[in-house]
């Protein structure tokens, strides 16, 4: 009884993986996709040995990057990840903890960038918390937190 049991979960098992097998094996890589697309642009009939071979989209080199090094309006473009280029990248000098102020010019652990400083706001009054937000005359900024003495 026993063996039977166990000859069941075998037979199972291997059912299984026979199925996952298949689904694997029917799946189209990447490759074959690139091969169909451009047949169905060219109008050609796919052929058992033309869809081995890469499609001449594989081939081609890609466009030259545009990095703002060599094109420094990249930054200002809609999207832009910020106005100023530090090493070959759009940051914004005003806010980025990496680049705060000036290219290369990183804030400690604890600080973030406001206005183009490194500034704790934990305890600063004029950024308590976050940029911006400047405690009341009279408290004090502890812990992120205006006080209200």
């Amino acid at each position: 009884m026993e063996a039977m049991k166990s000859s069941k979960i075998l037979f199972s098992l291997l059912g299984l993986l026979m199925a996952i097998g298949n689904i694997l094996y029917a799946t189209p890589t990447s490759e074959n996709l690139l091969v169909n697309i451009e047949n169905s642009t060219t109008n050609e009939l796919p052929s058992p040995a033309r869809s081995l071979e890469p499609g001449r989209f594989l081939a081609s080199k890609p466009p030259p990057a545009m990095t703002c090094d060599k094109y420094p309006r990249v930054c200002r473009a809609k999207g832009s990840a910020g106005p100023d280029c530090c090493k070959k990248q759009c940051v914004d000098v005003m806010k980025d903890k990496l680049n705060c102020g000036k290219c290369g010019k990183k804030c400690k652990y604890s600080e973030i960038c406001c206005q183009g400083r490194c500034v704790n706001p934990s305890n600063d009054e004029k950024n308590c918390g976050k940029c911006n937000n400047r405690c009341k005359k009279g408290s004090s900024c502890v812990y992120g937190l205006c006080s209200y003495a």
